[in-house]
């Protein structure tokens, strides 16, 4: 497959929704950022790279980052994880405070901003330097040392957090909390100011599309069916309320963030990134969902 011919088909078909959507303006930093860009890149499991436009732009890869707490939680607790957050598509906003109190305190899934909370709490009690070892996962399985956090995009977070601050009462409340609420939502809000490009990203979602080769990155170390069964919670909670929908259109597993940025796996194949400010009105980018269902259209690649 000529993936190179194929995203540079794609980027011209897209153009006429390049000015659909809007940034994330809710953080007052991310809506800083210049709308009008776009970046694509794939790698193959087998050393293959294509990729256009602004692949190589750093972005703030937001909710995407809560895959790899993810994977560092599910390393340290295995399944005893499963007791404080759940594996269920929410059908909700990310940010829902109703199902979480109908659902006394216990997150749908680990992709909602709550169950992202509850993997930032479980961190903080369980490393030693937690800000640091998760910054050298990231590091380690995108294979770049220069990846790092933007700390005025934390602070703006924090400075306007103000349902995830209930939400992480909420927490408290039904104690699935242990540590301090200003210090989960701060570190929580850290995690979600690293900033990638997409090249950095689909690089290190390699290591989630081949079961195959051994998982071990800064210590992190997860089992092949491991690794499966992440791709089984991206594939149905990757994309919120709008999982479904993404399923349909594209077909493989994959992670948002309000960042504008999409990473998706195609198994034992290839992992590929996006990058569009312009979101819709489920907070997902206008233009990756776009290219990202043309991509398996085209390719007639998918894991359906």
């Amino acid at each position: 497959m000529d993936y190179q011919q194929v995203i540079e088909n794609i980027y011209q078909e897209i153009l006429p929704y390049a000015k659909e959507g809007k940034q994330a303006t809710y953080i007052p930093e991310l809506a800083k950022v210049n709308p009008d860009q776009f970046g694509m890149c794939i790698n193959t499991i087998y050393g293959e790279s294509a990729s256009i436009e602004s692949a190589d732009t750093r972005f703030s890869i937001q909710s995407i980052s809560k895959v790899f707490s993810l994977a560092m939680c599910l390393s340290i607790k295995g399944d005893e994880l499963w007791k404080r957050v759940g594996k269920e598509p929410s059908g909700t906003k990310f940010n829902s405070l109703v199902q979480l109190e109908l659902e006394q305190g216990i997150p749908r899934n680990p992709f909602l901003n709550s169950g992202a909370i509850v993997m930032a709490d479980i961190l903080l009690s369980t490393l030693a330097n937690p800000e640091e070892d998760f910054l050298n996962f990231v590091r380690a399985v995108s294979g770049n040392n220069t990846i790092d956090y933007n700390r005025e995009v934390a602070a703006s977070e924090r400075e306007n957090g103000y349902l995830n601050a209930a939400i992480v009462n909420l927490l408290k409340y039904n104690k699935n909390i242990d540590n301090e609420i200003e210090r989960v939502l701060q570190f929580y809000f850290l995690m979600c100011s690293v900033e990638m490009s997409c090249r950095e990203l689909s690089l290190a979602f390699l290591a989630f599309a081949n079961h195959r080769r051994k998982f071990d990155y800064a210590g992190i170390t997860l089992t092949a069916s491991q690794v499966k069964r992440m791709n089984a919670i991206m594939q149905t909670c990757g994309f919120y309320d709008e999982a479904g929908e993404f399923a349909y259109l594209v077909g493989l597993p994959g992670k948002s963030g309000v960042g504008g940025g999409i990473v998706a796996i195609y198994p034992l194949q290839y992992s590929v990134a996006v990058w569009s400010p312009r979101l819709n009105a489920k907070g997902n980018s206008v233009m990756g969902l776009k290219a990202l269902e043309l991509l398996t259209s085209e390719t007639k690649e998918s894991i359906f």
